[in-house]
Order: C-alpha cells, then structure tokens, then sequence
C-alpha cells in the first residue's frame, strides 16, 4: 500500500542544494557576517541583526517543498495556501508547476485533487477540519508543519481537555492561529477566543473581574472565537497561548493581566485552578526580536525590515523598531527600493496598506537592517544593494566593502 502521509524529508537534500543555493543565497550577506554583522561601503556603515531571516522551520519547509517536486516530478502538486509568507519564496514555488490554493469564502475547494495528488500543507499547518478532508480524499500529503506550531497545538489541546478555554493571543484571520484554535475540537466543548492585543485583552479582563457586558463582548468578538461562546460561561476557566510570531512581551504581558483578573475574580488561592498559562513563543522569533533590540542599542538613522507584508513576524519586528524612536521602514522585496527614483515603498507599522516616500536617504549614513524569519538570504543582499545603488555607490559593493 501507497504511504500517504510524510513529515520528514525525502533524503533528497543533497539533490536540491544547488538550486536553494541559487534561489536563496547572497555572497553580500556572507560579506556582512564575516565582518561582524557590519560593512562599510563608502560612506554607509550597514549593521545587520545577530539573528535574521529563515529560520529552522522555514528552512524545512522550503527545503521539503523542493525535495517533493523532485519526489513527485510527474504528480500535480499542490499547496494548501502560501508555504510560508514571502513572495519570493512562493513565486519560486509558483515556478516549479505547483498550484497554490487560495480559500474561496474562508473555505478551500478540495474538489479538484485526486488520490493520485500530492498536496503541501504549509508551515503554519492546517486546521482539524482541512486536514480530515485532505485524508478522506487519500491524495499524498506532505506536511510541512513547524515544529514550534505543533507544540502550540499540544498546548491548546489540553487545555481543552481538561475544559480550559484557550485564550490565543494571535490575529484571528492568520492560518496559524486558525489551525491552532482548531485544535480544541478535538474534545467535545472546546473552546477558544483570539485577542489581538492588550487592549482586546483588557476587555476580557473587565469582564472577568465583574465589569462590562456578555453580549457586547460577544458581538465585538463575533469571527475570534469558537461557535457558540458565551462569556458567561467560558471564562471561568481559561489558558492563554499564542500565534508563535507575535511580539513575545506583549504576549507574556497579556497572559499576566490575565491571570491577575482570575486572582481578583476567585482569590489568590483559587488562581491556579482557573488559569493556565505557558510561553510558546518560538524560539526564532524570539531570538529575531532580541536581536532587534540589541543592534538598537546604538540607533542607526534609519531601520530596513525585510519580509512579506502578511508575515506576523516581521510585522512584530518592525512595530518592536519603530517602538525604539527610529525611524522604520517595512519593505516586502528589494525591489521596493528603487535607486532612479530615489523612491521607497514600505508598509507602515500596523497598517495594511503600502505608502511611498522619496529622498528618505537625505542624511542617512547607518541603515540597520533585519528580516522576517520568512525572507531569504538573497533578498537581504538585493536590499543592501538597491540602497548603496541610492546612495550613488558604484556596483561592485563586495570590492568596495571594508571592514567596520
């Protein structure tokens, strides 16, 4: 019998090396980590975050999106949303004859695939219900799933089991905290509710603590919670976790109010058997946000963070920057940068939409630089080109580079 299901590689890597290497890799950002994470061209001085870009999970799932094309190489191949959240990356994926299925109404259509496909689930994973669906079809998943989601979801799914509430500090429409908060379904009465920040949080709080109305909670929550909630009921209980990606001090700050409302509500001494609470923020994202706050230290004059304009990570790394006073761009691709017009593209920091500025080089002799833990290598090379270009340095960057 065919196996239909895999999490761990192909054995293919070494098979795929040299095509990552050329779709990913920067000689640029080699340059700048052999320098200390600094490098002078001209009169620009460039400090690059300790930690930055791909991380361990986004390595695998890119690296097990390659090794199945050449796995399957005479199977559609098809990818249940974004493998991860950048656009070089999925355009690269988009290249190699994989279809991309975009939710129609919060719902993908499953109905074209076939048991003789192969089906990608992404790096944040799918919800209970997509993933059943999937199997009942028979067609060949390969999952790609971060480990630091799955152990999200362990989380959560004990907390439903044992009839906690989970409280997901995440953004209720990102496909992580939707696979995440599906979890609880899995034991009859799960519930969950999604709050987006202390604000949202304070709100439920109120509530607990003996303030604030059921029913106008309930509409303003209405699409960030499981069917049904009633917070008159499934507040009593409840443990908070987390979309990986969010800014962790707001997650752990948010998890503290939390418990203090429960201590108000109950005493002391009842906290614990209506509170649950453990970090899981990942690693990655926590070591990208430390590193954020160390090459802050010393403000450069203005702050480039590169990555997707949906990732939730480098979002939380660009609001953390501009938090610092500095001034922050957030830049999906290099190629926002362009040095004839002296223009700039970016996203401002919590918004959704994309503004443009020009001469934001006047004055500029340090650009810090960080990138989402989605954004490969060569996006940040591409970048610290495009702003030398600006600057009017010549095209050989590595030539002129010299050491801090």
């Amino acid at each position: 019998m065919e196996v239909t299901y895999f999490r761990r590689g192909f054995g293919l890597k070494g098979a795929i090396e040299g095509q990552l290497s050329t779709d990913y890799h920067s000689a640029i950002v080699d340059a700048v980590r052999a320098n200390g994470n600094t490098l002078v061209v001209g009169h620009l001085t460039f400090r690059l975050a300790q930690e930055f870009g791909f991380c361990y999970g986004v390595d695998r799932a890119v690296d097990y999106a390659y090794e199945t094309r050449l796995k399957f190489p005479d199977r559609r191949l098809f990818l249940v949303g974004e493998i991860i959240h950048n656009p070089h990356v999925n355009n690269k994926l988009a290249a190699m004859g994989i279809t991309f299925l975009k939710p129609v109404a919060g719902d993908f259509d499953f109905s074209d695939i076939t048991p003789e496909d192969v089906v990608l689930i992404p790096a944040f994973g799918v919800t209970m219900r997509d993933f059943q669906r999937l199997r009942a079809i028979n067609c060949v998943l390969v999952d790609t799933t971060c480990g630091s989601v799955l152990n999200v979801w362990k989380r959560v799914e004990s907390y439903s089991r044992d009839g906690f509430t989970a409280i997901i500090h995440g953004k209720h429409y990102h496909e992580e905290t939707q696979a995440t908060a599906s979890q609880v379904t899995k034991h009859p009465g799960g519930r969950y509710l999604v709050v987006f920040d202390m604000r949202e949080a304070r709100m439920v709080c109120d509530f607990i603590e003996g303030r604030g109305d059921a029913d106008a909670l309930a509409a303003y929550f209405a699409g960030a919670c499981s069917e049904g909630f009633d917070f008159s009921r499934d507040v009593e209980r409840v443990g908070v976790a987390n979309q990986t990606t969010m800014l962790s001090g707001e997650s752990l700050a948010i998890a503290a109010e939390l418990g203090k409302a429960m201590a108000v509500r109950y005493g002391t001494d009842q906290r614990d058997d209506h509170f649950r609470s453990f970090d899981t923020i990942c690693s990655a994202t926590q070591e990208r946000q430390d590193a954020v706050e160390l090459l802050l230290e010393r403000l450069p004059d203005v702050m480039l963070v590169v990555g997707g304009y949906n990732s939730s990570n480098t979002c939380a790394l660009a609001a953390l920057a501009e938090s610092r006073s500095v001034r922050t761009y957030h830049l999906e691709d290099a190629d926002a940068i362009d040095p004839v017009a002296g223009t700039l593209r970016f996203q401002p920091v919590r918004t959704k939409r994309e503004d443009q500025t020009q001469h934001w080089m006047n004055g500029v002799t340090t650009v810090g630089i960080t990138a989402g833990a989605s954004t490969p290598n060569i996006k940040i090379g591409e970048t610290i080109a495009n702003v030398c270009a600006t600057a009017g340095i010549g095209d050989d960057i590595l030539t002129q580079a010299t050491a801090p």
